[in-house]
Parts: structure tokens; C-alpha cells; sequence
């Protein structure tokens, strides 16, 4: 009925702004193209102390980054020049392809009078062929994004397709992505057509196979078997997978079907020749040390 159990692990992406990491995990790196997944939050901000959550420019290649929130404000800002502040229940899409870099800042308005924020990033693995494909930003707004209500379950797509639900939302590959909220005793099913899936949840505790599993926990499913998710209290949770791509290496903020692709990635950031954002170019993050460490090995804490 379940692959594996994935709990989450604490990781530190910006001086006092610790995460859960949920993927990659040494036993099950992704579920479908999803090759990562943070869980930042709930977090409440004290006023004058949001700046010091700020996350610098940062590379990324081989993957799409996709953000969504829960509650508060980001600025991203990327090396195409596009400035956009992200709000709760958008979808934000960044596909790396060759190479770009991005930073994610709290300085909204909205934000630096402090206030929660909590948020969900993600990372699509690309498949071979769009790995090299040039770099792009979408975001889409919350009306775009197809919302199902019924007896105690409440969800919206944020990308792929799934339950019946179809959006724009431009994609490499097949996936499903779905953000779930079940009312306590709901028993709601998996979605159909894709061979991995997983279900993490944010809050709450829900039940399969008469194992209560609480939040922070990430649910792998056996292919081709489709249990019943109960909810055992009102819960919240993050529904992915798709098809499987192949095996990925991924070191620090870098993914690839090639090792040396990597190596080419760590290369063109400490040379300059991934472009830092022209409206947030005066500091990033250099790339960290790893002497004797191969690209297939442990990497350094990834930043979103």
C-alpha cells in the first residue's frame, strides 16, 4: 500500500529561517518528476526582523521551481529581469532549462510589518530533452487555477491534471500537483493515471490502512493500489507525483541527467556565466565548498 514513509528533516536556507526538507531522501529521491520539496513554516514575523529570512541570488539548472503559498509575500527576481511578488494561492513556475538565477526577499510592504508566512517549493525534474531549453518565468493567478468543493473536501490544481481537473499551466511532463483540505472523518481516494504519487501532509493526521500518520510526513504509494486516505481531524495536504524521468543527479541547487553536466553548472556559477538578476545583482550566494565530494554524492543544503 505504501512504498515509504518520508518524514521531514530540518534544513537551514537563510539565517534563522529553518525549513522542512522532505525531498530528496537517500531511500526515495522523487515521486514522479518531483525531485524536491520544501515545507517553510509556520512562521510568525517579528516587525523589522523579515529581511534577515532573505534568500540571495542563487542557481539553478535542469529543473523548474515551483512556489506556492500558503500565507505572506516573496519577491522573486531572476536573471530574465522579471520582478514578481508572489502572494498565497499563486503559482509560480520557473524553469532553470540551462541555466538561471533567482532571489526570493521579504520586503513587500505586505511583509515588513512582520505577520506569518508559510509556503511550499517544489522542484520538477525536466526531461532529457528540455534540460538545455532557455529559461522562463510564469506566474499564475489564483482564478486560474480550477477549485472542487464537496462534502468536506475542498481542493485546487496547481498543476498537471487530476480528479477531472485540467489548467494552463505549462508543464514538461505528466505530473499532478493538488492542494487538498479534507474536513476530520472525509476518506478521500488517490487520483487515477500516474504511476507514482505521493501525499505529504501539512497539518492534520490522516489515516491509511489503519496507520495514523501526523504532519510533516510524506506518503509514497505503491503503484497500482489505491487506498483511502481518512482524515482524522480537519487536514491539510499536498498531493504529487507523475512519471517517472529516470535517475537524476543533483548536487546543492543543480540537477541533471549528467555528472558532468553538473560539474560544467558549479564551473559556470563561480565564473560568472550564469547571470545574476540585473535588479538584485550586488551580493548571492557563492557556490559552496566540496572539495572531494562528486556530484553524485551528498549534497550541500539546497536553497529554494
Amino acid at each position: 500500500m505504501l512504498d515509504i514513509v518520508i518524514e521531514s528533516r530540518q534544513a537551514e536556507i537563510a539565517p534563522g529561517f529553518a525549513v522542512k526538507r522532505i525531498l530528496p531522501y537517500q531511500l526515495r529521491r522523487m515521486v514522479g518528476p518531483f525531485i524536491f520539496m520544501d515545507h517553510g513554516g509556520p512562521v510568525n514575523i517579528p516587525t523589522g526582523a523579515v529581511n534577515n529570512l532573505d534568500v540571495l541570488p542563487h542557481p539553478h539548472i535542469g529543473l523548474s521551481t515551483v512556489s506556492y503559498l500558503f500565507s505572506g509575500n516573496v519577491t522573486h527576481r531572476d536573471s530574465l529581469g522579471i520582478e514578481q511578488v508572489i502572494k498565497p494561492g499563486e503559482v509560480n513556475w520557473m524553469t532553470a532549462g540551462k541555466g538561471i538565477a533567482h532571489s526570493e526577499r521579504f520586503e513587500d510592504p505586505a511583509m515588513l510589518n512582520g505577520g506569518e508566512l508559510e509556503m511550499i517549493q517544489t522542484w520538477v525534474a525536466l526531461p532529457e530533452k528540455d534540460e538545455e531549453s532557455n529559461p522562463s518565468f510564469d506566474n499564475y493567478k489564483p482564478e486560474q487555477l480550477p477549485i472542487f468543493t464537496d462534502k468536506g473536501v475542498w481542493m485546487r490544481l496547481i498543476a498537471g491534471n487530476a480528479y477531472g481537473l485540467k489548467n494552463n499551466v505549462s508543464t514538461h511532463s505528466p505530473l499532478f500537483y493538488v492542494h487538498v483540505v479534507l474536513d476530520q472523518g472525509v476518506r478521500f481516494g488517490l487520483p487515477i493515471g500516474h504511476s507514482e504519487r505521493g501525499a505529504y501532509v501539512v497539518r492534520g493526521s490522516v489515516e491509511v490502512n489503519g496507520i495514523t500518520y501526523t504532519a510533516g510526513k510524506l506518503l509514497v504509494f505503491t503503484k497500482g493500489v489505491d487506498p483511502l486516505i481518512i482524515a482524522r481531524e480537519q487536514s491539510t495536504l499536498m498531493m504529487l507525483g507523475g512519471e517517472h524521468l529516470g535517475d537524476r543527479y543533483i548536487w546543492w541547487n543543480f540537477v541533471s541527467s549528467r555528472k558532468e553536466r553538473i560539474e560544467q553548472a558549479k564551473e559556470d556559477w563561480k565564473q560568472g556565466r550564469i547571470i545574476l538578476p540585473p535588479m538584485d545583482n550586488e551580493e548571492y550566494v557563492p557556490l559552496p565548498e566540496n572539495k572531494g565530494r562528486p556530484a553524485g554524492g551528498p549534497p550541500p543544503n539546497a536553497l529554494s
